[in-house]
């Protein structure tokens, strides 16, 4: 389990209706731009991961556009989680190629932001919320370099966006789960990435907080950010996503939402006892 100060972390919005808000006065990801624009963000070719001898991702394939919200979406055990890990290299793949921008991840890793599922973080580490936000700005700081005025202006405003300015000074571990799923997407907003890869962020967590998730993410993708979340809500997904991927340990499907979630597809991912499927 990690704790939250971890470089694991560290890598470390929702309008009630759905999609694009437009932009605000504070962008905390700015536009990708420079020679290492391409269409597509994330490539992943023939990953392969497996844990004790057994495979949680086969031969996994799918590129990720630039400027969208995606999601990732499959059965439990179908290897959501996994894949996200170890584009990171925070599981070790036993085959295949990851490019984010066309690069390893290791030459792009301040340009991605990620947060983690809250399952799997120490929420009993003594942190408070400012500091929780302020660790965002730490990739983008020099050696030995601390955090400065300009610094904690950037965390400011990244709890401002999701309406947790007034929790500033409490214990992380005082926070509802929410809360804390607020605070952990304020600290991503604070890193100012291309790319935010997100697991799992609105898996247990009050409505209120779930809008503002999806309302401030959509406005990143407007500003040209690109959103990559595992999602398990399929009843949201028209709602919320441009894109989308499919997975059972492979790749069943991927593209536009309006034309890759079907009826087939989900059967395909899920299996024939799916019910409620769209025509």
């Amino acid at each position: 389990m990690a704790n939250i100060s971890s470089g694991h972390a560290v890598f470390a919005p929702v309008h009630p209706i759905g999609r694009r808000l437009g932009t605000t006065e504070y962008s905390c990801c700015p536009k990708v731009k420079g020679p290492h624009v391409t269409r597509d963000v994330l490539s992943i070719e023939n990953l392969h991961v497996s844990y004790r001898g057994v495979k949680a991702v086969n031969n996994l394939s799918f590129e990720v556009p630039a400027g969208q919200m995606t999601c990732i979406i499959g059965p439990n055990g179908s290897g959501k989680s996994t894949t996200l890990k170890a584009t990171l290299g925070l599981v070790e793949a036993s085959h295949g190629k990851v490019r984010f921008f066309d690069q390893h991840v290791d030459a792009v890793r301040k340009r991605i932001g990620y947060v983690p599922q809250r399952s799997t973080t120490d929420w009993d580490f003594p942190i408070n919320v400012f500091d929780t936000v302020l660790l965002g700005t730490y990739p983008n700081l020099k050696l030995f370099q601390r955090p400065g005025q300009l610094e904690r202006e950037i965390a400011r405003r990244a709890l401002m966006r999701v309406h947790m300015e007034e929790f500033a000074d409490r214990q992380i571990s005082d926070l509802s789960g929410g809360q804390q799923q607020r605070v952990f997407i304020a600290r991503a907003l604070a890193q100012r990435a291309d790319i935010l890869m997100l697991d799992e962020p609105l898996m247990g967590i009050d409505a209120t907080s779930e809008a503002n998730i999806i309302e401030v993410l959509t406005e990143l993708c407007d500003s040209g950010c690109t959103v990559v979340m595992v999602h398990h809500d399929l009843s949201t997904i028209e709602q919320y996503f441009d894109h989308i991927i499919m997975v059972n340990q492979h790749l069943i499907a991927q593209g536009p939402v309006s034309e890759t979630l079907t009826a087939t597809n989900l059967t395909a991912t899920f299996g024939a006892n799916l019910l409620g499927l769209p025509e």
